[in-house]
């Protein structure tokens, strides 16, 4: 495939904040996409008026070269496991560095019922997070657990827009978003990518505390839900120096975990969680 022929203007279905999305026009990948993982990058601005690079902001500030082609490699990394694991997703191939081919597929997402109402909107997209330890925003909302305790992968959806809103999966059945079917297959996805990823991160010495992912619902066929999107450093939560006891829980807990609480605000910090440069180190060897 010339992707010089595929990357153009005409075929550009979507450009995101880090990716842009072509379709393909003819030959072997006929009707499938390019998605081309960019070196733009999101954060803010510092004082000094020089941006400050932080994949939890949602504005673009420049570009880290080399970026875009890490990052699909570390993504496809992991959609090859999951491939042989035979989990479903909108992976197909990476033909280059920074480009990978996938299956059409749409974001699960809901049009507003009464746009004509003020503060109206529609459903965007949703995000799915596994847990397998109490950290993070799941400790902050249920501080009566212990920190870092053993949970059994579990599952929770959130919309996506300017700020992430928890939502429960009966609310997605009774506004149509999913059905019970649906929605029991989604829980057992997550289930499924959780395990793959959370062994491969194991099988190295280090534990995969929690992550989150897209699903997304296939344009070919029956529209079926697959993961979709990317599998990236930054939506995961991995640490090392994890001492489960009998039960799962992490005995290191005491001197890796650290909160705080002030002014009515909770936050907690794991001190030996490890950054996305030390992952693509650990699976990329750079």
């Amino acid at each position: 495939m010339d992707l010089s022929q595929v990357l153009t203007k005409e075929n550009l279905v979507y450009q995101g904040k880090s990716k842009d999305v072509y379709r393909i026009p003819d030959g072997e990948f006929r009707g499938k996409y390019a998605m081309v993982f960019t070196d733009r990058a999101t954060g803010y601005l510092g004082p000094d008026g020089q941006p400050v690079f932080d994949p939890g902001y949602d504005v673009v500030v420049g570009a880290i070269p080399g970026k875009g082609a890490i990052a699909c490699r570390f993504a496809s990394h992991f959609f090859r496991l999951l491939k042989e694991r035979n989990v479903p997703s909108h992976f197909i191939d990476q033909p280059a560095d920074n480009v990978m081919i996938v299956e059409p597929a749409t974001p699960i997402s809901l049009a507003a019922e009464a746009p004509e109402f003020e503060g109206s909107e529609p459903l965007a997209n949703l995000e799915f997070t596994w847990r397998n330890q109490a950290t993070g925003s799941f400790w902050r909302r249920y501080p009566f657990m212990r920190p870092c305790r053993r949970l059994d992968t579990l599952v929770e959806a959130w919309t996506k827009g300017d700020a992430d809103i928890l939502i429960t999966f009966e609310a997605l059945e009774q506004a149509g978003v999913m059905t019970r079917a649906e929605i029991d297959h989604v829980h057992r996805l997550v289930k499924d990518i959780a395990q793959v990823v959370s062994e491969a991160f194991t099988a190295r010495g280090m534990h995969c505390i929690d992550g989150k992912f897209e699903l997304g619902r296939l344009r070919n066929g029956n529209g079926d839900i697959v993961l979709i999107d990317e599998i990236s450093p930054d939506v995961l939560r991995v640490c090392r120096g994890y001492a489960p006891d009998a039960n799962g829980n992490c005995d290191a807990f005491r001197e890796c975990t650290q909160t705080r609480f002030a002014e009515g605000r909770r936050t907690i910090r794991v001190r030996n969680q490890m950054g996305a440069d030390a992952l693509n180190r650990e699976f990329l060897g750079i």
